[in-house]
């Protein structure tokens, strides 16, 4: 049998820690990996046209799975294209391996030609990030650098260069046992004590969730019920809270609808669920402040805490609910829920106006006939600006429909490249990507990815001819809009040309036939919808102040204009409240 190389070993390893597949763009330091995968069962090469895509859709491929992704980027300039989709999955706690290829042992540190320090450089945006100088010291890093990615969550960066990788592997390496799976964390004794005094003591309590709710949607049920507490959520938290939800009370944040933040303001105690929610512009200062969370470094960072618990949030709640008196005074929850269900009558109607009339299309009606068209189990990949807006406020969840995005780094480009990591993970589901004109433009270029492996999945382009959230930021802040302008090809056309399916859609009686007949494509299909950019409406009590970037400063609610299928949740919820 012949000896293993170091790259054979590698791949073997990330095989056997349940990698099935490795996102990058091959180059000459990769050389000895990409060839290790060619010749071992389980794992392929997917061959992308920009590193920065690689790292998203591996990104995306941990979020859906929850199982650890890989990606790769040759030496220097190729494995830096790699940093802002890296950034992403650890902020988003995705579990992700990236290999970045160095340049040849001997010549690092001698300003080599392509020379970088990627074992430096991806510290940031990671929790282990090494160097590989010997073959025997392979296979204890490579283990250590997975255990961190799975057990952390995020990303792990291994820096191997590529005359190592060719060397011969060490005889009788060590095969150590792998976790490719997390614990769950219960809290203290002495914090679920407290925890259930302070419910106890409290007339009005309001629970915010967030990511962390994942696999909890029964226990904050029982648990808003048991003690009569309205449930708001943050735009992470929105696809495993908001459906079959008689206690929602919508979304806080930029944003935001509904009664989250007053739910969150006049109650005596908020319980912060699984939520690293940024704006702490929209936390109370004045209420008793929970929160539960099983990363303790995100503990207090956002607002001042009465309490802090150190467990996941299903865990927790296992332990509090049989604990806690049921409280029987629905008043303060009935109150949030009208007061939900009014803010929601009075934003609906700028979108249901003579939509099937206006021209260009309003945003808002592309996004709500999506989520009536969409599969039931679709992935939904959203793209950072305006598609955000669309999506928090009419894509609909289920328990079994994903919406992934740059919620929490907020990068332009990522619908497409998420979307690539989506299907892979099953040919056979639908996914859909909701790209920005901006967005989609930046990393075209990967279009072609979707043509070559023919991956089914659908690109909805809201093509509005502009940088639509910046201008809205310009326009807030009482600057003119400068610099936003796209000037669009028809992107259709450039997808017929491809090899895919494409239409352009102008008005809005051709918007749903359009859908359908992408949605029934068997492979990629791009629609490209030419979507109104003056559809918000902007309150006018924001000031210049109160903006800056992204993140609000002071008010509760930013944009107006529709809340889709919500409305009729809030409703419906509404009529189930008791009457005396």
């Amino acid at each position: 049998m012949a000896k293993q190389n170091v790259a054979e070993q590698f791949v073997d390893i990330l095989v056997r820690a349940g990698v099935k597949r490795l996102y990058g763009v091959v180059g000459d330091s990769l050389n000895p990996v990409v060839d290790a995968i060619r010749r071992t069962k389980g794992i392929d090469w997917i061959h992308v046209r920009h590193e920065e895509v690689a790292a998203f859709a591996a990104g995306a491929e941990a979020q859906i799975t929850g199982g650890l992704a890989a990606c790769a980027g040759s030496c220097g300039p190729g494995n830096l294209h790699l940093i802002n989709g890296l950034y992403d999955a650890h902020r988003s706690m995705a579990p992700v391996l990236a290999l970045a290829s160095q340049i040849p042992s001997s010549e690092i540190g001698l300003s080599y030609f392509q020379e970088t320090h990627p074992d430096q450089l991806f510290r940031e945006c990671s929790h282990y990030s090494e160097l590989i100088s010997s073959p025997k010291q392979m296979p204890r890093l490579l283990h250590t650098a997975i255990q961190h990615a799975v057990g952390r969550g995020g990303v792990s960066v291994v820096s191997l260069p590529g005359d190592v990788a060719d060397q011969p592997a060490p005889e009788k390496a060590v095969e150590s046992a792998l976790v490719t799976t997390r614990p769950t964390v219960r809290p203290g004794d002495a914090e679920v004590d407290a925890l259930v005094r302070m419910i106890d003591d409290a007339d009005r309590v309001t629970l915010f969730c967030g990511s962390g709710t994942a696999g909890a949607h029964a226990e904050v049920m029982q648990f808003a019920e048991r003690i009569k507490a309205p449930v708001g959520h943050a735009l992470r938290g929105k696809e495993w809270i908001q459906y079959s939800n008689p206690y929602d009370v919508g979304m806080s944040g930029l944003l935001g609808y509904g009664a989250a933040y007053e739910a969150t303001h006049e109650c005596d105690l908020l319980i912060l669920l699984g939520t690293d929610f940024p704006y702490n512009a929209f936390l109370p200062d004045d209420v008793k402040i929970v929160q539960v969370d099983v990363r303790a470094e995100h503990l207090g960072r956002r607002s001042r805490l009465d309490l802090a618990v150190w467990g996941d949030v299903r865990e927790t709640l296992r332990c509090v609910i049989p604990r806690v008196r049921a409280k029987k005074d629905r008043r303060f929850l009935d109150k949030m829920l009208k007061k939900h269900a009014d803010a929601l009558e009075g934003v609906v109607k700028a979108y249901t106006r003579k939509v099937e009339k206006h021209t260009p299309i309003h945003p808002e009606y592309v996004a709500s006939v999506i989520d009536e068209l969409a599969d039931e189990d679709a992935v939904f990949t959203v793209d950072t600006g305006m598609c955000n807006v669309w999506a928090a406020r009419y894509l609909t969840p289920n328990g079994r429909r994903r919406i992934i995005g740059s919620f929490s780094h907020g990068s332009m480009a990522n619908a497409l490249p998420q979307a690539i990591g989506a299907q892979f993970t099953d040919l056979n589901r639908q996914v859909v990507s909701l790209s920005g004109d901006g967005g989609f433009s930046m990393l075209m270029g990967d279009f072609l990815t979707l043509v070559q492996y023919d991956l089914p999945v659908k690109v909805v382009v809201f093509n509005n001819s502009s940088l639509g959230m910046v201008e809205l930021e310009m326009m807030v802040a009482g600057l003119p809009s400068y610099g936003t302008t796209n000037k669009n090809p028809d992107f259709a056309t450039i997808a017929r040309a491809a090899g895919a399916h494409g239409i352009r859609v102008e008005k809005p009686k051709q918007l749903a036939g359009a859908l359908k007949e992408a949605f029934k494509h068997k492979g990629p299909a791009l629609v490209d919808v030419v979507t109104d950019p003056n559809a918000l409406s902007i309150p006018p009590k924001i000031k210049a102040d109160m903006v800056t970037g992204f993140a609000l400063s002071a008010s509760k609610i930013v944009l107006d204009g529709g809340v889709g299928k919500m409305l009729q949740m809030a409703r419906s919820n509404l009529r189930n409240v008791p009457r005396p």
